[in-house]
């Protein structure tokens, strides 16, 4: 068949050496980038730290290996996770003078070699492509009756792509999701045969996903050796960027690539390894090593991106992770001229720190920074509420990266709109907080109960952010009712669904890895936030939220600011802990004596005089109730809320509503023998 640059065929001849191309392609380059350059035969593993230079290094290699005559273009292939990268790559290659070198995803690659081979591997065209994966995984869990909405099924599809790319089968699904500490939406067992049920339908369609890609077009490589023979013959050396993120169905394709071959280059970061829950294995970077014993290791530690104090705060972050076994760690040098000193701010609660965070951005903006080179970074994205009202209340425009703004949510718009519906008949003054707490009910929202499942805990944390809201709104002004609550929610919409062309970034510190901004803004740093709660059960979990912070503090150049807030709404009882992260960077503050999960302490209640009397009396009663329930004490009332009502007093169901914890719910079923209780 005739060669073109898509499809596999018969190798080109190399073009003539060049040695005054090759230098000119090594000029510029730093001692560790030219001798990562210079690397052209395999296996090379290239430790790339945050802002060193990876890109440039890589495409440089590759420059010097067609320059030298080591590398015909045509017989490279470069893969990476996006097409963005991609396309970064080729561009800059075509600047170094270097074009036929194949530079893709790894979807990319092999959609085109699968589309070629198809009729000799599956005895026909390409099958065609899933095109509604939540359709076909609905109809899969209707098959095994399984009840799901738009928010489960995302969580479901996502179970069977973790599935898919760490090579689980639906027979194995169970077990390996116990292994990781998987958090399903529904029990494992119904996952896999949901799993089980949504492959036997793509098969029934002929149709792949794009998962199966990747799995086909290893298969065809791995059992047809007239296509490995083809494949292989037209690709040689290979380049593989962000090889941290690589997961078991990739390498899987990457080893079929090889075959057994060992001209590879694979690039990455052990401290930006933040994508396990994806199927992510940083174990194929940590053992590239004991794979390939006669592997060169070049590290990159020059920090050509942020100032000395951005990189000596990165530094000590990541340092007081325990060691991992595998690559040598890095460390890196500051290269920029001296900058400011990281700031660590501590504020009262979460609306005083975001207005804080918007006035400080609108300062920097009025200085002379583009609102284009700020950012606010947070953990989830439930977070972005109450920023994009500060940032929207100081004036200050603003772009939300990597996910939808607040009010354009399908559950806040859906809140929103049940809202309105419920303050169209009126509302009773002082119950603002319950009232909302029961529309939200009234979606299948349970509060202090977040569901398992990445979208449904992202949705409930969502409509517990217009609770927090609903909270704030009566701390300032306790007279505010529902049809007032509505107008604001309506104002607020209104504000931020004004377009910008330019604003500060908001973003989730996983949608901001591999970019950068003048100033940072890291946001929300308290534990069970970050390390996220559910983390908090395994030591390798919580450590990959340590390299989640070190990838948020490393996007800054020159100013980085990391604060936090003692409690989440104004008047709130609860103080929150600072990061277990912070301590040792927090100046004055040490480092702790083991760097692992540890389990939060329950604060002790110590009330005196009547106040401590009435606390005993509704602890006594709420055993008694929780006994007869057959529930642990806690279901009833925590300690903090019978501290906070034994501390308040209330003669009255309006008085017992506002306080923390007592939900329309609990003053249902509670409410009355709450205050004879009270009342003695």
């Amino acid at each position: 068949m005739p060669r073109t640059a898509d499809a596999p065929g018969r190798a080109g001849s190399a073009p003539a050496p060049s040695s005054a191309g090759a230098e000119a392609v090594l000029a510029g380059l730093d001692e560790e980038q030219r001798t990562a350059a210079q690397a052209v035969t395999g296996p090379v593993c290239i430790l790339a730290g945050a802002g060193t230079g990876k890109t440039r290094t890589i495409t440089h290699r590759i420059a010097y290996g067609v320059h030298t005559g080591a590398f015909v273009p045509e017989q490279v292939l470069a893969v990476t996770f996006t097409a963005r990268a991609a396309g970064e790559l080729r561009t800059r290659l075509a600047g170094l003078g270097v074009g036929g070198v194949q530079a893709r995803t790894f979807h990319a690659a092999a959609m085109r070699q699968l589309r070629y081979f198809a009729p000799r591997v599956l005895g026909g065209p390409m099958p065609p492509l899933v095109e509604n994966k939540l359709r076909v995984v609905a109809s899969a869990a209707t098959r095994n009756r399984l009840t799901t909405d738009r928010t489960s099924l995302r969580d479901l599809a996502s179970e069977i792509e973790w599935a898919k790319t760490t090579l689980a089968t639906p027979e194995d699904y169970a077990k390996r999701a116990q292994a990781a500490g998987r958090e399903p939406p529904f029990e494992a067992d119904a996952v896999a045969r949901v799993y089980a049920s949504y492959e036997s339908a793509k098969q029934r369609d002929g149709a792949l996903d794009f998962e199966d890609l990747l799995l086909v077009t290893a298969y065809a490589l791995e059992e047809h050796p007239d296509v490995a023979r083809q494949v292989r013959g037209q690709y040689r050396y290979f380049v593989v960027d962000e090889y941290q993120d690589v997961n078991p169905l990739q390498q899987r394709l990457l080893d079929a690539w090889l075959g057994g071959r060992a001209d590879v280059c694979v690039v990455g970061d052990p401290n930006q390894t933040i994508y396990s829950f994806t199927g992510a294995d940083p174990d194929h970077l940590l053992g590239f090593a004991d794979r390939y014993p006669d592997a060169e290791v070049v590290k990159l530690e020059r920090d050509y991106r942020s100032t000395p104090q951005v990189v000596a705060l990165a530094n000590k972050l990541i340092g007081q992770a325990p060691p991992r076994k595998g690559l040598p760690g890095l460390r890196l040098l500051g290269q920029r001229a001296e900058g400011p000193a990281p700031r660590f701010l501590e504020h009262a609660d979460e609306p005083t720190e975001a207005a804080a965070v918007a006035q400080a951005c609108r300062a920097l903006v009025e200085a002379g920074t583009p609102a284009s080179e700020i950012a606010v970074l947070f953990r989830i994205n439930a977070q972005s509420q109450v920023y994009e009202s500060a940032l929207a209340d100081a004036g200050v425009p603003y772009v939300l990266k990597g996910g939808e703004r607040f009010f354009e949510r399908p559950e806040v718009r859906e809140a929103v709109v049940l809202l309105r519906g419920a303050a169209a008949g009126g509302s009773e003054p002082g119950a603002l907080v319950p009232t909302v707490r029961d529309v939200l009910a009234s979606t299948g929202w349970v509060e202090h109960r977040p569901p398992a499942g990445g979208a449904a805990r992202d949705r409930w944390q969502s409509l517990a952010a217009l609770v927090d809201l609903a909270v704030d709104l009566v701390a300032e002004d306790p007279a505010t009712d529902l049809p007032r609550f509505v107008a604001h929610l309506a104002e607020r919409a209104d504000a931020q669904h004004a377009p910008t062309v330019q604003g500060v970034t908001l973003a989730s510190m996983h949608a901001a890895k591999g970019l950068e901004w003048d100033a940072v803004f890291v946001v929300g740093l308290v534990d069970g936030v970050l390390p996220i709660a559910q983390s908090l059960s395994r030591p390798e979990a919580v450590e990959e939220e340590r390299r989640l912070l070190y990838v948020a503090v490393t996007r800054a150049r020159e100013q980085l600011t990391l604060s936090w807030s003692l409690v989440r709404n104004p008047g709130a009882r609860r103080p929150r802990s600072r990061s277990r992260f912070l301590e040792g960077l927090v100046p004055g503050s040490t480092p702790s004596a083991a760097p692992v999960p540890r389990k939060v302490k329950k604060a002790k209640v110590v009330l005196e005089g009547e106040a401590g009397e009435l606390f005993e009396r509704l602890r006594a009663w709420r055993s008694s109730t929780a006994q007869a329930a057959s529930v642990p004490a806690y279901v009833v009332f925590s300690d903090a809320t019978l501290q906070a009502i034994a501390e308040a007093r209330p003669t009255s169901t309006r008085e017992l509503a506002g306080l923390p914890g007592v939900g329309a719910r609990k003053l249902e079923l509670y409410g009355d023998e709450v205050l004879a209780t009270v009342s003695g």
